[in-house]
């Protein structure tokens, strides 16, 4: 686990991963558009092209939006500024209790609470629970402004999870899934990297001073939540390692 060295430079990790002996990465993009360069994106592409795993994740707006410059994954997507939803009933704000985000920005609830998914038929691996009801995965955490994904056209890709914003009711999507194909290794493009946070799951553990929203208790109240997402990420790890879960 680490962070990229500096802007504007090929990493001496992300410009070479293609010769790595990682079997996946997962990048949390936090950036605004300038996080990868083009070493960086070739080498990542090149990564996955040798049957590896790639996770993106991201979250509202435009934040993270340097994954559009990697192909295929990248483009499952959408951001306020590039890729934008091709349903334009999506380009337009769900959360409205921070003004200061625009779309993508849909409400799930607050951190520290949890939010009930669906899983999109067929039930993927990643979102198979075999100790909950319906066998499935039911549970994940809550973000005040979670990003948005599809998935693109003429790729082995399909959304495999869908949230509903407590703000407007609205539904959208968590996770798109890409199955390994001609090659390509398998991927995940999902929403928001705070399903994966710390503060997300323990808000004891603090946040940044610009996390300005008030926190819930909510998985602190409900085992089950926090249960559901460890399965999550151990199915992850696996699926994209290229081991069924």
């Amino acid at each position: 686990m680490r962070d990229r060295e500096s802007l504007g430079a090929p990493d001496s990790v992300l410009s070479t991963l293609d010769h790595s002996q990682f079997d996946e990465m997962w990048l949390f993009a936090v950036d605004v558009g300038t996080g990868l360069t083009a070493a960086d994106c070739a080498a990542i592409s090149r990564f996955r092209n040798q049957g590896r795993g790639l996770l993106l994740t991201r979250d509202h707006m435009d934040l993270g939006s340097s994954i559009c410059d990697l192909g295929g994954v990248g483009e499952a997507h959408h951001f306020h500024s590039r890729n934008l939803d091709p349903d334009a009933a999506r380009r337009a704000p769900d959360d409205t209790i921070t003004t200061s985000i625009s779309w993508p920005n849909f409400h799930s609830g607050a951190n520290g609470d949890y939010q009930e998914i669906r899983a999109v038929g067929p039930l993927h691996p990643v979102l198979a629970n075999p100790r909950a009801a319906g066998s499935a995965i039911r549970f994940l955490p809550s973000h005040p402004h979670e990003g948005g994904v599809s998935a693109p056209k003429n790729q082995s890709a399909r959304v495999i999870a869908e949230g509903t914003s407590k703000a407007t009711g609205r539904p959208f999507n968590i996770a798109v899934a890409f199955e390994p194909n001609s090659g390509a290794g398998p991927a995940i493009a999902e929403s928001s990297f705070h399903h994966f946070v710390d503060y997300n799951w323990d808000v004891a553990r603090g946040a940044p001073s610009f996390v300005t929203e008030a926190p819930g208790v909510g998985i602190a109240n409900e085992p089950q939540a926090l249960l559901d997402t460890h399965r999550y990420v151990l199915n992850l790890a696996l699926w994209l390692a290229g081991s069924a879960p």
